[in-house]
């Protein structure tokens, strides 16, 4: 994929590519007053966030940080496999409203030999395999640069820490889901080992982690639960995370204070020392969309009073489930902003997968023309962090991503948790049952979210004695999460002890 600079309004210096040779550099510090950055640029970190928009997002905001605390930062970005728009557009936008950030794309690895059988390999193990076969330009990369202070990579890029050691660098990791999340998954491979039994066997049976509530069996992530190569893989993958110098987690410690009280006391990582845990967070994009139609709508709502349905960049659903959200939202007499997505199958492709949605065809007969005055449907994508923040936003009906989580909290929304994929049915325990800042849909679970669940819930949150109160814990957490990044506070303590850690 070529990033074309002339068109993205970036300087030739802060984004670029590998064709035989790099074109990569690090501002000097003269450069970096010129952009507004303050004190000289004592290191060079370079970030690797792997493969996904949902995990550049999150490390573009970590660079951000990196950069204001006077240390240089280039992003080296791994090319999709299969070419996506949305992460070009992504780098774009990213190199030109950072341009004291360098981006670089690497070159991509060789295509994959196909399988034996010619059967298809399991996604994730396909998503492993590929950034495995990135170590060897990530290697070459790093060894171009003048100086590399330490290298930081996404939780997925496990065979990055072979290439750090051979170059003898410091490798943290960023954790961009949770504490909690963290706390149960550095203590899963030593809980499987000790099973005679897969966690899909186990079903809705209760499991005890150290530092977090109950969680079924049935709430771990799908791939998890089986004993396949997929979860194996997965496995290996935290149990090579005590490898790294520390985890920079993006999360409020005062949020998950259980959870990173186990982690630093090493409850969870049995017989093997737990690296030092950062809680750096809570790191969210700053927004920022001005001119989208949905917040000129929003402008003309009275205060709190939309819900907001969104549900991640790979959230969808089949046209029974939108028609029961639909007859739920029509029913609630409540406002509404809704993002929809094109319904997913198996076989399509990436291109038909990105195509907008027919919203005619998918909801209700009538359901858009009867709505038009208290409810606006969007087409696959809205300006999210805009739109939480909006005055006018009262609620938010989320899959529980932790990006969205804390985008969230952020905003002072109180959140209708529907979770979907990965770990986001752990995040919906910790969620409700840990920070209680959100309450379930129920039906999730069953595959199928009924219509008066939809409408009963709206309602809860938007007019009950008991939303509102839900509604003031979010504003207080949202308070304390402003403090804790400001100078002298918790988050923000722990990446200057995380920084004075990596010049020791």
């Amino acid at each position: 994929m070529e990033i074309a600079t002339n068109h993205i309004g970036a300087k030739p210096s802060h984004i670029s590519r590998a064709l035989g040779h790099t074109s990569v550099r690090c501002h000097t510090p003269q450069e970096m007053g010129d952009l507004g950055v303050s004190g000289a640029m004592t290191k060079n970190v370079v970030l690797y966030p792997g493969l996904g928009v949902g995990h550049l997002t999150p490390m573009v905001e970590l660079a951000k940080l990196f950069v204001r605390h006077g240390v240089a930062v280039t992003v080296a970005l791994v090319e999709p496999p299969v070419k996506a728009p949305n992460f070009s557009a992504t780098v774009a936008r990213a190199a030109a409203n950072n341009p004291t950030i360098t981006f670089h794309v690497l070159p991509p690895p060789p295509p994959p030999e196909p399988s034996s059988d010619g059967t298809p390999k399991h996604h994730l193990l396909q998503l492993f395999d590929y950034l495995g076969a990135m170590n060897a330009p990530l290697r070459d990369f790093l060894r171009s640069l003048r100086a590399v202070d330490a290298l930081v990579i996404d939780m997925f890029c496990v065979d990055a820490l072979d290439v750090a050691a051979e170059l003898s660098l410091p490798v943290y990791y960023f954790y961009a889901s949770g504490a909690g999340d963290l706390a149960v998954m550095l203590n899963i491979p030593s809980v499987r080992a000790g099973m005679d039994t897969s966690f899909t066997e186990l079903g809705d049976a209760v499991l005890s982690f150290p530092g977090a509530p109950p969680i079924k069996a049935s709430d771990l992530p799908a791939e998890m639960s089986k004993d396949s190569e997929a979860s194996k893989a997965i496995l290996r993958m935290f149990q090579r995370m005590p490898e790294s110098d520390g985890i920079l987690v993006n999360t409020l410690e005062s949020l998950e204070t259980r959870a990173v009280r186990a982690l630093r006391d090493g409850l969870c990582v049995p017989n093997r020392a737990t690296p030092p845990v950062y809680c750096i967070g809570p790191l969210v994009s700053g927004g920022g969309e001005k001119a989208h139609g949905c917040l000129r709508w929003l402008d003309a709502q009275p205060d709190r009073s939309v819900v907001f349905l969104s549900f991640g960049s790979l959230g969808t659903f089949p046209k029974t489930q939108l028609e029961e959200i639909a007859v739920g939202l029509e029913r609630s007499g409540q406002r509404f902003l809704w993002v929809v997505r094109s319904p997913r199958s198996d076989d399509q492709s990436l291109n038909e997968l990105l195509q907008e949605p027919d919203l005619e065809a998918l909801l209700p007969d009538g359901f858009l023309e009867r709505t038009k005055d208290r409810g606006l449907v969007l087409r696959s994508w809205a300006p999210q962090v805009d739109v939480l923040r909006h005055r006018a936003t009262g609620a938010f009906v989320t899959h529980c991503g932790w990006n969205s989580t804390l985008e969230g909290v952020t905003a002072g929304q109180p959140l209708l948790c529907w979770p979907l994929y990965a770990e986001q049915r752990m995040n919906k325990v910790f969620i409700v049952e840990e920070m209680k800042l959100g309450v379930e849909m129920r039906g999730y679970d069953k595959e199928m979210v009924m219509a008066e669940e939809v409408e009963t819930k709206v309602r809860w949150v938007m007019e009950s004695e008991d939303g509102r109160a839900l509604r003031e814990r979010v504003l207080a957490v949202k308070d304390r999460a402003a403090e804790a990044l400001k100078e002298g506070g918790s988050s923000y303590a722990a990446f200057v002890e995380f920084l004075e850690d990596l010049e020791s």
